[in-house]
């Protein structure tokens, strides 16, 4: 019997990589999916700008990632549609009334500064599209103008907002006084607030994270540490308030649910141990809380993931397993 011989192809590919047969582009659709229905509310509360703006952001990130690996000479893998996840992202984190030149300088510092000069997908050690929405506060009139949710408030495609009648406090902005004035709890659930457009409604964030849990995309161990830290100290230091009504608009108001489920599972800029994860969690929810009490700015997401974006190396040190059968001196240096 003749010899045969097999030939196989193997794929060695940057991260983020996961123990299952699927790629990134999978992996990202699934990201983007789980997206569509807090992208059907943001047009709802806030008229087709907010899917405008959402589509030009995702296409600014894909042409930026193109460019610069065309520029570079490199593999351009805008197909794998990571870019594009990072220009939802951005946008969902950004007023309805930002102009669009901002935004795509928004989309161009993500994917250019923070992810392909750090030397592309899997090799940023902080999240992009926080960091450019970090970034964009250089126009802190533009990012904190907030519009009032409902579709009697739509507006122009091509216009921003400028009138006051259809601008809005933010819930965030009205706890951060320590006041629960005019805050309604099934407002936040739903989406009727001010608020960035991807941010508003817990309900339609919700109805992804189901989504991302079922394809097995993410861990529920990040956002339930996340937003347990979060629900414990605002219950336990309700500011002179109600500890349930306290707690239950610190949960679903602001972008929590978004950071929780979509910004603080992203696979690169998060540790891979349990116990590394679990950490970060805490860690995330024990700042955001430091930061709306105490900080200026009353939001915390955003800086408490990117500070702990910093500390995953550490973190997956913490976690990482003893060497089975080493000796205990050994397993003390590692």
């Amino acid at each position: 019997m003749a010899q045969m011989k097999y030939f196989y192809e193997l794929t060695i590919s940057s991260s983020p990589h996961v123990h299952s047969p699927v790629t990134t582009r999978t992996v990202m659709r699934d990201v983007l999916i789980a997206l569509t229905p807090a992208l059907a509310g943001s047009v709802w509360f806030f008229g087709f700008r907010a899917l405008l703006m959402t589509l030009i952001s995702a296409a600014a990130c894909m042409f930026f990632e193109w460019a610069y690996c065309k520029l570079m000479k490199t593999d351009c893998k805008v197909y794998d549609l990571s870019a594009a996840v990072t220009g939802v992202l951005l946008a969902f984190v950004c007023p309805v009334s930002i102009p669009y030149w901002m935004l795509i300088i928004g989309d161009f510092f993500a994917i250019v500064v923070v992810k392909q000069l750090f030397g592309g997908i899997g090799k940023n050690f902080v999240n992009p599209a926080l960091a450019a929405r970090a970034f964009l506060f250089s126009w802190p009139v533009a990012m904190s103008t907030w519009v009032k949710a409902g579709w009697e408030n739509w507006f122009g495609i091509f216009e921003s907002v400028t009138v006051d009648t259809v601008t809005s406090a933010t819930p965030m902005s009205v706890m951060h006084q320590g006041s629960m004035e005019g805050i309604d709890l099934m407002d936040l659930f739903l989406g009727k607030v001010g608020g960035c457009i991807g941010e508003t409604s817990a309900l339609l964030l919700l109805i992804g994270f189901v989504y991302l849990l079922v394809r097995k995309i993410i861990s529920p161990r990040i956002p339930l540490a996340y937003i347990g830290t979060v629900a414990v100290l605002t219950f336990l230091f309700p500011m002179g308030n109600d500890n349930l009504m306290w707690m239950g608009a610190q949960v679903l108001g602001g972008g929590l649910m978004l950071g929780a489920i979509f910004m603080a599972t992203d696979y690169v800029t998060t540790p891979v141990t349990k116990l590394g994860q679990l950490i970060f969690g805490i860690g995330c929810g024990l700042l955001t809380v430091v930061i709306r009490y105490f900080g200026g700015y009353s939001e915390g997401v955003s800086y408490a993931i990117l500070v702990m974006n910093c500390c995953v190396v550490l973190l997956d040190k913490i976690g990482r397993p003893k060497k089975f059968g080493a000796p205990k001196k050994e397993a003390a240096k590692r």
